[in-house]
């Protein structure tokens, strides 16, 4: 095939999970009610602690950026993938893909440096309670969610730069259901040295890192709870951990299973398999991992729906004593 750069190139050939069409209505139906799973999951999580004024603390503010940042990361790729399974059209234009590539490795980012972020709030609230309000104050709070987006704006702004440069043969196909950076690599017809060493470095420093400050708080959390005498409290403290955990486990496992796959074996279904597995399951069980093991955010959750559910009488009664203030200034 011929080779050319990005401006003579037009579109990228997606291959999907399954070129099979008595496959593609059942993957339809499937991703399809994962995703609104998904993002209903996490939108009750985000209204849930935004309405419980007693949800308004650090801990529960990482969990809303990080139920959001869930939501556009699995919109970033499923959306496009059941037009593309509805329409029976494969092509992406080589402007989306770059796009696509950007915005999904900003989200993972994010997402990678939250988990992180929570790992440390909970090191704190055990290790050091009585400073706790003092360290995780709302501006630190903030910065610390402000500084993750910066990051990884400007890693993924690197990569889609340096992917700039690559030549592509005409009609490249990419072996996956979107453009994930490591597969556009692998199929680009000029030389990737540079984009491997970056993409080499950007792996290492935000994601071994950030997975190291994970271990050494949970060692830390670990070795204050062996010195608690108290089992209640022991058991108090862990579990405001337990769905943290689950989540660290979900998220690196899954990672970790896309570039052992893809190493080991060299199968492109058996990577395409795991990057499901980080796209779309693991932001689709969060909510429920967080909801089901967590008695306060069950309670708010309640609460939301039954103020929903009583409605119409809520805003009677707001539409009453509105009515009575009127009266009120009039007289």
């Amino acid at each position: 095939m011929e080779a050319e750069n990005h401006t003579g190139l037009s579109q990228f050939l997606l291959l999907g999970l399954s070129e099979d069409p008595e496959i593609q209505p059942i993957f339809l139906g499937l991703f399809l009610s994962m995703y609104l799973i998904a993002v209903l999951g996490n939108l009750l999580i985000i209204l849930a602690v935004g309405s419980d004024a007693h949800l308004h603390t650090p801990m529960y503010f990482f969990l809303c950026n990080l139920s959001f940042v869930d939501i556009c990361f699995i919109s970033t790729t499923i959306p496009k993938m059941l037009v593309n399974i509805q329409a029976q059209k494969k092509y992406l234009s080589y402007i989306a893909c770059l796009a696509q590539v950007y915005i999904f490795n900003t989200f993972i980012g994010v997402d990678n440096f939250l988990l992180t972020i929570m790992a440390y709030d909970r090191y704190v609230a055990i290790c050091h309670p009585l400073n706790y309000t003092v360290i995780m104050n709302p501006r630190l709070c903030v910065l610390l969610v402000l500084m993750s987006w910066i990051i990884m704006f400007w890693v993924s702004l690197i990569h889609v730069l340096l992917m700039k440069r690559l030549a592509f043969s005409t009609g490249t196909e990419i072996p996956h259901f979107f453009c994930e950076l490591a597969q556009l690599l692998k199929v680009a017809s000029s030389n990737t040295l540079v984009n491997n060493i970056f993409l080499y470095m950007a792996t290492a420093l935000l994601g071994i890192l950030p997975l190291t400050g994970i271990l050494f708080s949970y060692s830390q959390i670990v070795s204050s709870l062996m010195k608690m005498s108290s089992s209640p409290g022991k058991y108090k403290a862990f579990s405001t951990c337990g769905s943290h955990l689950c989540v660290v486990s979900l998220f690196y496992g899954t990672g970790f299973g896309v570039y052992l796959s893809s190493a080991v074996t060299h199968s492109h279904q058996g990577s395409m398999v795991a990057s499901v597995m980080y796209t779309v399951v693991t932001p689709m069980l969060n909510p429920f991992i967080y909801s089901l093991r967590n008695k306060d955010v069950k309670g708010a959750l309640g609460r939301l729906l039954s103020r929903v559910t009583s409605g119409p009488s809520w805003m009677d009664d707001l539409r009453t004593k509105r009515k009575l203030r009127s009266l009120k200034q009039m007289f």
